[in-house]
């Protein structure tokens, strides 16, 4: 399995077309998993009511590309029952995670291949 790790420093991801960037990189590079630093994510992706994470994690997932979001949500979803229980449905699939180090993202895959 290939991933491919977004560079913490950059432009914030909050679009459709940041998701479409992400899926040419990914298939650029043939990787099958996507790891996306906290810091890229533009606030308002934790905001469910915006609709851009469920639009932004559609478009990774229409061209099966896994997308693992790293970094410490819980000021997010310790304000947010929504999002808590978004992010734990997501971690119970396979196609959308929210880890909180590269050692739990390690310890996840292990147990898909």
């Amino acid at each position: 399995m290939k991933i491919h790790y977004l560079d913490p420093t950059g432009p914030l991801l909050a679009s459709e077309s940041d998701a479409l960037d992400l899926v040419g990189d990914a298939y650029g590079m043939d990787a099958s998993v996507v790891v996306v630093p906290l810091a890229r994510l533009h606030p308002d992706f934790f905001d469910l009511s915006t609709r851009i994470a469920g639009e932004f994690l559609q478009k990774l997932v229409n061209y099966r590309i896994r997308l693992v979001i790293e970094g410490d949500i819980s000021p997010f979803t310790n304000i947010s029952e929504s999002l808590r229980a978004f992010v734990a449905e997501s971690n119970r699939g396979s196609h959308v995670w929210f880890v909180p180090d590269r050692l739990s993202l390690h310890d996840r895959i292990a147990t898909i291949q």
